[in-house]
């Protein structure tokens, strides 16, 4: 059964740290960018990062650019995405999500999704 587990959201500070995490199984993540969705109240899921579970490429939308760092740990099938200096803007529920390789960081092409984890950033 194909699963995907985040980990590590919260409550920080604006300029503050988080790092999640993401574990994959029950499916052959090679086929697959495993990739950082958010959403925020009333606004559509968007793709924040993605790496390829095959070269190691990866992708980070403007916004995060210089301020958030994704990696993988092939061994475990994790993925990580470390997020430094944290704005209010950032906040939202961050889905983990295999997105089939064909396809560029965006929603539509996840086939298989987490269950979310909740970032707020507030003071």
């Amino acid at each position: 059964q194909p699963q995907l587990v985040e980990s590590g959201g919260g409550l920080v500070q604006p300029g503050g740290s988080l790092r999640l995490s993401c574990a994959a199984s029950g499916f052959t993540v090679d086929y697959y960018r495993i990739g950082w969705f958010r959403q925020a109240p009333g606004k559509d899921r968007e793709g924040v990062s993605c790496i390829s579970a095959t070269d190691g490429s990866t992708y980070l939308v403007d916004s995060v650019k210089g301020r958030f760092t994704v990696s993988r740990d092939s061994a475990k099938n994790t993925v990580y995405l470390q997020m430094n200096s944290l704005k209010p803007e950032d906040t939202g529920t961050y889905y983990c999500g295999a997105v089939w390789h064909q396809y560029e960081c965006i929603a539509r092409g996840v086939h298989y999704w987490g269950n979310g984890t909740l970032v707020t950033v507030s003071s």
